[in-house]
């Protein structure tokens, strides 16, 4: 399995293996030779169906999320100023259907929406243990500061 590319500069998607039998599904994770970045702590995350969470963006800490159960979708949205990609949006669908991890360098603002009934679980191995002095800047889903409709897309 090889990485993704990405529509943003430096965001990477790192599909992961599921190895089923009899007694069930090992699903891997994060690995020493597939890190991405030193690990800092590892969180989870319940979200129920159609709920928004976010956005938010830190300035130092490097997020690496796993859908373990149901399915998610994940907006990022470059806010570096100096980055390639700058103004950049992008949707990943991962979960069930898309085993894989999801690498977010800092700056980059994210948002979830849950899409599973009743809800999707969802693995953060962050580069550093929670510290609330660490700077991280929210930022209202609904605002329009960054140019996104959560509505439901029927194609």
């Amino acid at each position: 399995m090889t990485d993704q590319t990405c529509a943003i500069d430096g965001v990477i998607i790192r599909p992961l293996r599921r190895i089923p039998d009899e007694r069930g599904t090992i699903m891997h994770g994060v690995r020493d030779d597939n890190a991405l970045s030193h690990m800092g702590e590892v969180y989870f995350k319940r979200l129920y169906a159609g709920v928004v969470n976010g956005w938010h963006a830190h300035e130092t800490l490097e997020l690496n999320y796993i859908c373990l159960t149901g399915m998610i979708k994940l907006v990022l949205y470059d806010l570096r100023k100096e980055s390639p990609t700058k103004g950049a949006l992008q949707e990943i669908y991962f979960g069930d259907d898309n085993y894989c991890m999801v690498h977010v360098p800092p700056g980059i603002a994210n948002g979830s929406k849950g899409m599973a009934k009743p809800w999707s679980l969802m693995c953060n191995v962050a580069s550093h243990a929670h510290d609330p002095s660490l700077k991280y800047r929210r930022i209202d889903p609904h605002s329009g500061e960054i140019p996104y409709d959560w509505a439901r897309k029927d194609f």
